[in-house]
């Protein structure tokens, strides 16, 4: 079965876009981004944007704290097969619109790539756009090989772009 990507959350005065690759069978199920209780993703915006209490909040104020500090938040795949939430899984992907969604949003300095899959794809699809492009340690529980200090050691760069 194809699995597909949610619309971006995105505002005019986003300033940093975070993407990830594509939606697990987590957030597929419960229609929202990082939806498994183990990704970090949420506890790692949160330190960016130094609201600590991110992940408590609903999904939907999750999202507006994230818009309220110029942050948006998409992913790099439009749509693919992929059985199971492994980045390593997905087969005959079909890239996001990306530098289509970069050119309506005037006051982004960078984005923040979340992992290794969003990076690759990603970093091809918006290179030479004069964009910072950032590359985060994945916030998925699959990447348990890096430590929470040293994950938020590298998201926490992001934070002298909101300044």
């Amino acid at each position: 079965m194809r699995s597909s990507a949610f619309p971006p959350v995105v505002a005019p005065q986003v300033r940093i876009l975070l993407l990830g690759s594509l939606p697990g069978a987590a957030s597929l199920a419960a229609a929202r981004y990082y939806a498994h209780p183990r990704n970090l993703f949420w506890r790692l915006a949160g330190a960016v944007i130094e609201r600590e209490d991110l992940p408590a909040l609903d999904y939907d104020a999750r999202l507006a704290a994230l818009l309220s500090h110029d942050i948006g938040l998409w992913d790099t795949i439009a749509s693919a097969l992929r059985p199971g939430s492994l980045d390593s899984a997905i087969r005959q992907a079909e890239a996001a619109p990306l530098r289509e969604l970069v050119a309506t949003l005037p006051a982004l300095r960078a984005v923040g790539f979340n992992g290794a899959a969003a990076a690759r794809i990603g970093r091809r699809a918006l290179d030479g756009t004069g964009l910072a492009l950032v590359d985060l340690p994945s916030s998925s529980p699959a990447n348990a090989s890096i430590s929470l200090p040293r994950k938020l050691e590298s998201w926490l760069t992001l934070q002298q772009f909101l300044a």
